[in-house]
């Protein structure tokens, strides 16, 4: 191991023990190595790209444990996190659940599989379409919102080894011998507290166009502890109720790795008539950015196109329905289908040497509010799209979409994009309770009796894609359709 990296493991190993082992553990975390009891899926979409071509989203939830476990699978439209569908699935020990999802005939979303892993409800041979049934915030009713968004799963516990649930999800030659006996009931009485060990992963396929855009999950761990009491021996919710969800994240304590530090904050939840939001806002915490940081490609002679997915898990707990301004985190309400819940952003856009506009960079069309702003959930963010109100985007056809006009001085169109959330009156930034930070840089530990965290909680990636028509194989000029995506960089502002 070089001495950089013993370093580093060194500084993270002395943090969690100056923060109190314990205390660390049981606080809500991002796992890098991908694995956990929460796993946020930044993008699904059934949409077709400008061509026609059709996008189905390909999905899988993997237990890499020895215990099953019982897991809450969300999907949610992109505009305002409407839930579109959800139930309890249930996997054996080191199991693979897959599935995915394509157009509907009736134009919506269809959810399919073939694996035998049981879920309760269960899921029919010919699949279960998406549903509008909660598409009562002026965002629209038709089926056509559900088709892009993203998606959550939710680990609501272990199983107890050889209980009457184990017995009947656990895989017996490949196939599970009790679905048809599975219970809710009996099912909350058989599982324990959740341990983690989930991973997941993430495809966009369009066969026709021949791309094949892949994404992780983000992992949050220690999302729900047991505190030992009898009462609370796991986070199961019937199939069908909306728990849990991400408020039901316990302790109220995150951990976050800021810039050399390790910083742990207590989360007040006042019991009487809180503010929205207050219940996640450890899972806010560990999710906030001041600045999405990716880079671009618009090249002509590459026919070269690319779209940023921006996706906010937790905005549906803080903003409203309606005209107005949320209490706090983010900027404005849910107005409707058209206008959204927007929220400012800065642009500082540069090519590959250096160069930047000199002039304020600006979406396009215009939107409705009078600076840059982005204004859904599931956000897609495009760059020299053709200017239409509504925009589409060039890579996905997202109807999500705000545009990037690349400054016509660049003389070649590639670079980079720095997109920041500054703050704006109560909006951008967040406070927490008691807060305790370790520098690994000057070996020190610091209490406060509060901290802010500026920014927004995002996650998501960047694709590219690129039609090469002048590739020359032996004498015969070619067609080459290829692509790549990237994960998000961030900055954080804790203070």
């Amino acid at each position: 191991m070089n001495t950089f990296k013993r370093k580093s493991l060194y500084a993270a190993l002395a943090g969690v023990s100056a923060l109190g082992a314990t205390g660390a553990a049981q606080a809500v975390n991002v796992n890098p190595d991908g694995l956990g009891q929460v796993l946020l899926y930044p993008y699904y979409t059934v949409r077709s790209d400008s061509a026609g071509n059709a996008y189905n989203t390909l999905l899988t939830v993997v237990n890499t444990t020895s215990s099953s476990k019982a897991v809450k699978v969300r999907f949610l439209e992109g505009k305002n996190s409407r839930e579109v569908l959800d139930f309890n699935l249930f996997l054996s020990p080191y199991d693979v659940w897959s599935a995915a999802l394509k157009a509907s005939s009736t134009g919506g979303t269809l959810l399919l599989t073939v694996d035998k892993s049981c879920t309760l409800p269960q899921i029919p041979a010919a699949g279960v379409e998406f549903k509008t049934t909660l598409f009562t915030d002026g965002g629209g009713t038709g089926l056509d919102r559900t088709r892009e968004g993203y998606f959550e799963m939710i680990e609501m516990g272990s199983i107890i080894t050889g209980s009457t649930t184990d017995v009947n999800v656990t895989h017996v030659s490949g196939v599970p011998p009790g679905c048809s006996s599975l219970s809710d009931t009996q099912a909350n009485l058989d599982t324990q507290a959740p341990t983690g060990g989930l991973m997941g992963s993430l495809s966009l396929l369009n066969v026709t166009q021949g791309s094949d855009y892949t994404a992780d999950p983000t992992v949050l761990d220690s999302f729900f502890v047991n505190p030992g009491f009898a009462s609370l021996p796991n986070n199961y919710g019937n199939a069908g109720t909306i728990f849990p969800d991400l408020t039901t994240v316990k302790p109220k304590t995150s951990v976050v790795f800021n810039n050399g530090s390790v910083v742990m904050t207590t989360w007040p939840q006042p019991i009487i008539a809180p503010p929205p939001g207050v219940a996640v806002d450890p899972v806010s915490a560990v999710l906030m950015h001041d600045n999405v940081l990716n880079e671009w490609v618009t090249r002509t002679d590459l026919n070269a196109a690319t779209d940023w997915v921006i996706t906010m898990p937790t905005k549906r707990y803080y903003i409203g329905n309606g005209s107005g301004t949320p209490p706090r985190l983010f900027q404005r309400n849910f107005v409707n289908g058209t206008v959204g819940a927007c929220d400012d952003v800065t642009l500082n856009i540069f090519d590959r040497e250096e160069r930047t506009t000199t002039t304020q960079l600006d979406f396009s069309p215009p939107s409705v509010t009078p600076t840059n702003s982005i204004c859904w959930e599931a956000n897609v963010i495009t760059f020299n799209a053709k200017v239409t109100s509504p925009v589409t985007s060039n890579v996905f056809g997202s109807t999500n979409a705000a545009n990037i006009p690349v400054p016509g001085s660049f003389p070649v169109a590639e670079g980079w994009l720095k997109l920041g959330f500054p703050v704006v009156g109560t909006a951008h930034f967040l406070g927490g309770g008691a807060t305790t930070t370790f520098s690994s840089v000057t070996a020190t530990t610091t209490t406060s009796a509060a901290a802010t965290y500026f920014g927004l909680p995002t996650i998501g990636f960047a694709v590219q894609s690129f039609a090469n028509n002048t590739m020359t194989v032996g004498t015969s000029t070619v067609l080459s359709n290829y692509g790549g995506n990237w994960q998000h960089k961030f900055t954080r502002n804790i203070q």
